[in-house]
Formats: structure tokens, C-alpha cells, sequence
């Protein structure tokens, strides 16, 4: 009777489990997370280096740079104006760009470009996903560009994000596994409840 018990209880346990661990793999698969829209322009710094000196010039460049574009696009949503704004004032951004490094005592080259195929990898921020992609953006180059980078939407302006301290996808999906993983060993730990309850070791 008791072994009958058991495998009505282990079964019940198995048929209710299953449903859970199917819908926390499908909330992976159908994640709710925003995609920056196809008509987006974007800023890229890559710093010299990852030394404290060039990271904190490559912050400073971002402030100068961020604030003159904003006060450029922050009224319009119309991707060729904006397009057309940034595109034709490159020259002043470069502008921006030596006054910031001269203001610092530094003597690094640099360059300033608008693309269309800049590389960016996939990122994950808050609830956005951004996926890994070459897309157009205003691509600043410090130095060697061999440092961290940063990275932020200028268009529509969502630089107030700092997208660079987003994590990947493949951490945040390492994350959902492990939650499917203490689901599972809590299911483990009603078995051993369930053997002990019966009298079975």
C-alpha cells in the first residue's frame, strides 16, 4: 500500500513540476524585452585604454559630446533630420572632441565618424535587449581605441542609459537557469520528503 502511495504521490509531483519548468524555459525563449527601433542612430567612444587616466577622458569626451548632440536632436523624431544634423556637424564634434582632450593635457590622436556599419555587441539593460549588429552610429576613436567602450542611443535620445553597464544575454539566460535548477532540486528535496514520510530510506 505504501509503495502504491508513493508512486500515485511521485507521480502527481512529476505531473505538476513539469508544466513549471516548461513555462520558466518559454518565458527564456519569449522574452518581453524592447529592441532599440531599426531608425536609431547611435554613439560608440572607445577609450585608448583601460587605465583610470584614458577611461576618465573617455567619460569626459562622452559628456561634451552627449550634451551638443542632444541639444541638436532632443525635439525632433524624424530620423533624416536628425541624420542630417549629426551627419553635417562631424566637423564641430571633432571640434568638441579636441577642446575636451586639450582641456585634459592630453595629446591623443583621434577620429571622428559617422557610419552605418558600426559593430556592436548584444547587450542586455534593464528590460531592452540589444542585439550584436553593425548599425549606424557616430563611432568616436581615442588614442588606440584599445579600452572599454561606451555606447548609448542618440536617436531617439536614450543616452541617459548607460548601456555599457548592461550585461550579455547568455549572463541573464545563465540566470534563468539557475532558477530552473533550485526548482529542481526543491522537487528532489519532496522526494526524499516523501521517502522519509513512507517509512523508505
Amino acid at each position: 500500500m505504501k509503495k502504491l502511495l508513493f508512486f500515485i504521490c511521485t507521480g502527481l509531483i512529476i505531473f505538476i513540476s513539469v508544466p513549471i519548468v516548461g513555462e520558466s524555459l518559454q518565458k527564456m525563449d519569449d522574452s518581453d524585452y524592447e529592441v532599440i527601433p531599426d531608425d536609431a542612430i547611435r554613439l560608440r567612444i572607445l577609450a585608448n585604454s583601460d587605465s583610470d587616466e584614458d577611461q576618465a577622458l573617455k567619460e569626459d569626451v562622452r559628456d561634451a559630446v552627449n550634451e551638443e548632440i542632444n541639444g541638436w536632436v532632443e525635439k525632433l523624431n524624424d530620423i533624416d533630420q536628425a541624420r542630417n544634423i549629426i551627419q553635417s556637424n562631424v566637423p564641430q564634434l571633432e571640434k568638441t572632441v579636441e577642446r575636451v582632450l586639450k582641456g585634459a593635457g592630453s595629446a591623443q590622436a583621434f577620429t571622428v565618424e559617422y557610419a552605418e556599419d558600426v559593430t556592436f555587441p548584444t547587450k542586455l539593460y534593464g528590460s531592452y535587449i540589444y542585439p550584436a549588429g553593425e548599425y549606424e552610429a557616430v563611432l568616436i576613436t581615442l588614442g588606440d581605441g584599445e579600452g572599454e567602450n561606451w555606447w548609448c542611443v542618440l536617436f531617439p535620445p536614450l543616452c541617459f542609459l548607460d548601456f555599457s553597464n548592461g550585461i550579455s544575454v547568455q549572463e541573464e539566460v545563465d540566470d534563468d537557469d539557475e532558477n530552473v535548477a533550485a526548482h529542481n532540486q526543491e522537487e528532489v528535496k519532496v522526494k526524499f520528503f516523501l521517502f522519509e514520510w513512507f517509512g523508505w530510506s
